[in-house]
Order: C-alpha cells, then sequence, then structure tokens
C-alpha cells in the first residue's frame, strides 16, 4: 500500500464516458480533483459544435491521503487506481503542474500512448512553461516537444515555438 499520510496525486480509471460525472461527484464530496479538459469541434449530420471532452479518456487525477484511498473508491463511476506493480502510483506535483499549465495555454495539445525513442533533450526557456523539460520528436512531420506521464503510460506532444527551447546537456529525469 501506497504511504499517503500527506496528499499525493493519483491517476483513477473512470467508467467509459463518465469522467466528467465523477470529477462533479468528487468536487462535491470533497476531494482536490483534476480533469483536463480540451475544447474540439464535433461534426453532426446537420451541424457543427464546439465541445469540451477529457484529454485522457477515461482518467481523472484525485488529491488523496491515506485515510481518503478506499472511500474515494466508493464514488459512483471511479473504477480503480492506476497501479505499478500492484500499488497506487503516485503522480508527481510537478506533473499535474505542468499538465494544467500546458491545458491553461494556446498551444497545440496532443495525447498519444505511442512510445517513442528517446531524442534530443531540451528545456523550455520562455514562457508560462519556462523550466520543463522534455526532449524533441517528430510526430506526423511536426516537430514537437513530449513530455511524459510515465505514470499512466501517456505522452504529451506540445507544438512550441524554436525560441522557447534549448538544448540540454544531461538527460532528463
Amino acid at each position: 500500500m501506497l504511504d499517503l499520510t500527506k496528499p499525493h496525486w493519483l491517476a483513477a480509471y473512470t467508467k467509459p464516458r463518465n469522467e466528467k460525472k465523477v470529477y462533479e461527484r468528487l468536487v462535491e464530496a470533497g476531494y482536490e480533483t483534476y480533469l483536463p479538459l480540451q475544447r474540439t469541434q464535433k461534426q453532426w449530420s446537420d451541424r457543427k459544435k464546439w465541445v469540451e471532452e477529457p484529454l485522457l479518456r477515461s482518467y481523472i487525477f484525485i488529491k488523496i491521503t491515506e485515510k481518503q484511498y478506499y472511500q474515494a473508491l466508493t464514488i459512483p463511476g471511479l473504477v480503480r487506481y492506476v497501479t505499478f506493480e500492484g500499488k497506487a502510483a503516485p503522480i508527481p506535483e510537478k506533473q499535474i503542474d505542468a499538465l494544467k499549465l500546458f491545458m491553461g495555454e494556446q498551444f497545440d495539445v496532443e495525447v498519444t500512448d505511442e512510445v517513442f525513442e528517446p531524442g534530443q533533450p531540451i528545456s523550455i526557456t520562455l514562457g508560462k512553461l519556462s523550466g520543463f523539460e522534455g526532449e524533441v520528436v517528430k510526430h506526423k512531420g511536426k516537430k514537437k516537444v513530449i513530455i511524459r506521464l510515465n505514470h499512466i503510460t501517456h505522452s504529451i506532444l506540445v507544438t512550441l515555438p524554436k525560441e522557447h527551447i534549448a538544448p540540454r546537456t544531461k538527460p532528463l529525469k
């Protein structure tokens, strides 16, 4: 069992297409919760409409203590925590903060579960993301910066202007 004497962010699975409902229920129950949403345009036969969809389908982030670990699982629609070797995998606060920053900026953000070979490590030097680290990758013919969310086996691809990044000499942690 994970030592959660102080609150840690955990990723949890939700029932399919229940992310927003689970988010509302967790907030109503008093949990600190994060559900990254992105605006996308949907095409119906008679119209187009902008909708907010979860960035990571069937995932939600919740900051809890050991005491709250099992209580949170009683929330309808919350299935289980994301685990690694049978134990809940805490998400570093820095990764949640980075995700919040990415979602708050007007960057071209894309989520993928594609596995990338390590590329050139970079540091983001300008803008609100200054200080974050990643690596340069080529994806669908475009140069992008990748930030890995190792605990949930997803990566975030962000397109940044060249002047916002600089090469790193040390490998990423």
